[in-house]
């Protein structure tokens, strides 16, 4: 290893290396006393021993030199102190070798040992060499094979000697599972309703005593969580390092070892830990009791960011429940970051903050993803007639695009009003929800009914109807007239015969939801939202309170929810007076029918003499006439044909089949063409 040398006070560093060197130095001279004494019977004097001690003082560093530091922050003693040095001289002196060989009687034992120690020191203590003193419980020293515990050889922890010389680096052990420090810089300032929860954490304290409380910020996004642990931190004067709670090892001896060298580490570079468990899987019983490891066992301070409330500990937790910035604070937010730009979007900002419900980390991404482009050469948002309204609102919806797993598929619209055939009455009423939709900003905000209370503030619908008769389409529609995301809730995941696992499933669905506004399409609702049964059972009484517990949440929900059903009747009343909307999807008559049939095919399908009034006879939703002009294209593709009245004919009588209903209302003539009727005669 290479000891930097230099003038005096060049650099700390420098100066610690020097110190550090004295001091290994003094222990070097009483070794070679004590060989002296050996070799020539003259015990040394105390006095002669004492005088080659050196004094941080005497070096007038700029800050304690590390082993002072080091030997304060861990509490040794000058006998453990002296332990720490003799280890520390036999890696950075070659004398040490054949001063400890020579005591030892043995040219082979080049090392040093407690019995060594204990014969070269005064104010020796023997509480010192147990596993529970500072030496060994902060793993400083590593006791090598040997046949008793004095004579063992001992080592210096290795990142211990590297910091013992300056290099503050993390040690090599934590690194890939312990992130470095969190970047005080890097993280933004927090909304006032945040802010207080770090100044909860910073006013109680982050302690160092075993008893004391630990930290629990429960919901909220993953960058806010950490924001807000910073600040508390800070305010404490420490650092912030983080550990993702699904990379603790899972054996318990290398998780006890883990978690000895990270509070060593937090000791030393005055550190607390953010324990993220936001991704840890709430079922798996081996990753809650590594997490229940850390929570009873820590000593250092100990911040957990978790989706949901850990279970219950012996150790009591603190826990905070975070909430997205208020609306006035993300106004505040989107200003601060756009600056003047935001002067120029004629209160778009309004609209942003009433349907996307951001972070102060995500409202920063968007407003840097924007400046990026805007600064880009020739970019269109530099004109004064920019598209940076449909930008930013196309960033939001990606930004904010929820986590749903297997719960939801994402549904792809590009549907107009113009594919779906409806009543008058019923069209106006889709158009109205669409319209609050749309609305939202300048009724909730500007005119002030949100003021009145936060509940109902959602767009619940119930489409109803026949199978077919445009329920999905219409949801799509909705999505695409909005520029919002669909989802179309997977029920029978959602849906658990575990008592709890069904409300639990929803609520992650609303939660993650929530941020971007997305639409979420409840299809087949009434296997969800039956009528409250008479309690004859436990089951009984649980499954009416799912039900209960969805009505709250739909009250809740920000966003538009919509809810499909063939079967009205079996829905709970006292759900469908909290739905603001119910739109009855009626069984096209013949003249929407023939709209539907001509409306099926795209301009660029090749058709030949098709008869849509004839078609129209047949007694069927949009839904299964979408399907026999699908499957009449394939037929003809294959036979290289247009399609025409023969290609129908078989699409037609194979969706009656699948229907198990008889082909009543036309006979085979009246599927056939003038081109048909020639074919026949040739």
């Amino acid at each position: 290893m290479s000891l930097q040398t230099g003038p005096l006070q060049s650099t700390w560093v420098e100066a610690n290396q020097r110190y550090l060197l004295t001091a290994v130095g003094n222990i070097r001279q009483m070794l070679e006393q004590a060989v002296a004494q050996v070799t020539s019977d003259t015990p040394p004097t105390n006095a002669t021993i004492e005088s080659t001690h050196q004094t941080a003082e005497s070096w007038q560093l700029e800050s304690p030199p590390m082993l002072e530091t080091l030997c304060r922050q861990l509490k040794l003693s000058t006998f453990e102190r002296q332990i720490l040095l003799l280890c520390a001289g036999a890696e950075l002196s070659p004398a040490f070798g054949p001063l400890c060989a020579a005591l030892h009687g043995n040219p082979q034992h080049t090392y040093p040992t407690f019995g060594l120690a204990i014969a070269l020191f005064s104010d020796i203590s023997w509480a010192a060499v147990t596993p529970d003193a500072p030496l060994r419980h902060w793993q400083l020293v590593e006791i090598l094979p040997g046949a008793e515990l004095t004579h063992s050889p001992l080592r210096i922890d290795e990142h211990i000697l590297h910091r013992l010389m300056g290099l503050l680096n993390l040690d090599a052990r934590l690194r890939g599972l312990v992130q470095p420090p969190l970047n005080p810089a890097e993280v933004l300032p927090l909304p006032e309703s945040q802010q207080q929860a770090a100044d909860y954490i910073a006013q109680i304290g982050l302690t160092f005593h075993p008893t004391s409380s630990i930290f629990q910020l429960v919901g909220g996004d993953g960058p806010t969580k950490q924001a807000i642990a910073m600040a508390a931190a800070q305010q404490q004067g420490l650092s912030l390092h983080l550990i993702q709670a699904e990379a603790l090892p899972r054996d318990s001896d290398q998780l006890k070892r883990l978690r000895c060298l990270w509070e060593r580490e937090s000791i030393l570079s005055q550190s607390a830990l953010l324990l993220d468990c936001d991704y840890l899987p709430a079922d798996a019983a081996q990753h809650q009791a590594m997490v229940a490891h850390i929570v009873e066992q820590s000593q250092r301070p100990l911040i957990i960011a978790s989706g949901d409330r850990l279970p219950k500990h012996r150790r009591p937790l603190r826990t905070i429940e975070l909430s997205p910035p208020t609306p006035q604070e993300q106004h505040q937010l989107w200003h601060n970051h756009l600056g003047d730009t935001a002067t120029h979007l004629n209160g778009y900002i309004d609209q942003l903050v009433t349907y996307f419900n951001l972070s102060a980390p995500a409202i920063q991404s968007v407003c840097h993803q924007v400046k990026g482009l805007s600064e880009t050469p020739n970019s269109k948002l530099q004109t004064p007639n920019s598209d940076l309204p449909a930008l930013l609102w196309q960033i939001c919806r990606s930004q904010s695009k929820p986590l749903l797993g297997d719960l939801a598929q994402p549904v792809i619209s590009t549907t107009t009003w113009k594919d779906l055939v409806l009543p008058d009455a019923e069209s106006q009423l889709l158009q109205t929800i669409a319209a609050h939709a749309r609305q939202r900003s300048i009724v909730y905000n500007r005119w002030g009914f949100a003021q009145r209370g936060q509940r109902g503030l959602g767009i619940s619908a119930l489409f109803s109807g026949a199978s077919g008769t445009g329920k999905t389409l219409a949801a799509e529609i909705l999505a695409n007239e909005l520029n919002l995301d669909l989802y179309k809730i997977d029920l029978s995941r959602v849906v658990s015969k575990y008592i709890g696992e069904t409300e639990k499933n929803l609520r992650q669905i609303f939660d993650h939801a929530e941020t971007g506004g997305a639409i979420l399409l409840f299809d087949e609702a009434d296997a969800l939202f039956g009528k409250r049964s008479e309690v004859k059972d436990a089951r009984d009484r649980y499954a009416n309170m799912e039900v209960a517990y969805l009505l709250q949440r739909i009250e809740a929900y920000r966003g538009l929810a919509i809810l499909t059903t063939n079967l009205k009747d079996s829905l709970d009343q006292a759900f469908l007076r909290r739905l603001r909307f119910v739109v009855q999807f009626p069984f096209p008559d013949a003249a929407q029918r023939e709209r539907i049939w001509r409306g099926s095919f795209p301009p660029a399908t090749p058709t030949d003499e098709l008869n849509f009034k004839t078609l129209a006879k047949l007694n069927l939703a949009g839904g299964n006439i979408r399907n026999i002009v699908l499957n009449a294209a394939f037929l003809a593709a294959d036979a290289g044909e247009s399609i025409d009245m023969s290609h129908l004919l078989k699409a037609v009588q194979s969706e009656y089949i699948k229907l198990e209903r008889p082909l009543t209302e036309l006979r085979e003539k009246d599927f056939e063409t003038s081109n048909a009727a020639q074919k026949a005669l040739l």
